[in-house]
């Protein structure tokens, strides 16, 4: 296979779900309803979150940060595939590529951390009801969110570094539809180390660390609700964690799913597919997960008329 020097790669070719034209309507309108319904959901839950003050909470602070991520995360990559299937164009420039890359990584990154901080604001709330308000102050709460911007920031710009550092190209095809990091860094010809090195950090800072949070939380949240004598009072513990931890199975399962796809005996539409997923379908489903398994959200879309179920 042909190798292509940095200076002569001035784009690249992202793999379309179907060459058949008769699809591409299909697939138009698919992915733009969904794109479109995966913002118009995000922002409802910015919306009802904004206008309604018994939802000024630590809680509600950071699920509206979260619709904001989603939106972003999912705003990276799709509206360049709804682009490219009706101009029936595959092509992304070396620098649009680049770009992109820092957006997804920043977006699922901050993404990841804020399901942890999630996580251990309902660990507060459960296992330390009386000093929530204490531990869980604005300054707390604006604190963590700077620290997940500030580890979202290193990340995209560590995995982006790397892309940069790559001098030559054994192809300009990449086996996703969005400039995948690791499927780019598949494509050079060069030593693969620095590649192996950035994937350890990388799943040290969004995998080991932010699972091993959320995993101790929840075991200290059922360890305490197991201890509440009445099952009223169990099922009202359980029901306020019932729909982050929906999310985070929804998170975390769509995206080892991609890494499974990635497996050299999976194919690369496997792979697609399972990117699809996590890309698309998870900030699609989260606003809808959240408002309908939520009372004071779904009082609030109704009260504003904007929810009639």
């Amino acid at each position: 296979m042909e190798k292509y020097n940095l200076t002569m790669v001035s784009e690249f070719y992202l793999m379309s779900f179907s060459e058949d034209p008769d699809l591409q309507p299909v697939l138009f309108g698919l992915f733009l309803s969904m794109y479109l319904l995966t913002v118009l959901g995000n922002l409802l839950i910015i919306l009802a979150v904004s206008s309604d003050s018994h939802l000024h909470t630590p809680m509600y602070f950071f699920l509206c940060i979260l619709s904001l991520a989603d939106i972003g995360f999912t705003s990276s990559a799709v509206p360049k595939l709804i682009m490219d299937i009706l101009t029936h164009r595959r092509v992304i420039s070396y620098v649009g590529c680049l770009t992109q890359i820092s957006f997804l990584i920043f977006f699922v990154c901050i993404e990841d951390m804020l399901l942890t901080v999630m996580a251990y604001d309902r660990f507060v709330a459960i296992c330390h009801p009386l000093h929530y308000a204490a531990i869980m102050n604005p300054h707390c709460c604006h604190l963590l969110l700077l620290l997940s911007v500030f580890v979202s920031v290193v990340d995209s710009q560590l995995q982006y570094l790397t892309v940069l550092q790559v001098t030559c190209f054994k192809d300009v095809e990449i086996a996703s539809f969005f400039c995948d990091p690791s499927k780019l860094l598949d494509l050079s010809c060069s030593d693969t180390l620095i590649k192996n090195i950035v994937t350890y950090i990388t799943g040290i800072l969004l995998g080991f660390f932010p699972m091993s949070g959320i995993i101790f939380s929840y075991y200290k949240i059922i360890s305490t609700t197991l201890k509440i004598p009445s099952s009223g009072g169990r099922y009202k513990a359980f029901s306020t964690c019932s729909s982050h931890l929906l999310v985070v199975c929804l998170f975390y399962g769509t995206i080892l799913g991609t890494y499974l796809g990635s497996n050299p005996s999976y194919s690369p539409r496997k792979g697609m597919v399972a990117s699809l997923m996590y890309t698309v379908v998870t900030p699609m489903l989260n606003p809808f997960i959240y408002s309908l398994r939520n009372r004071d959200i779904h009082s609030t879309l109704k009260r504003l008329h904007l929810w009639k179920f």
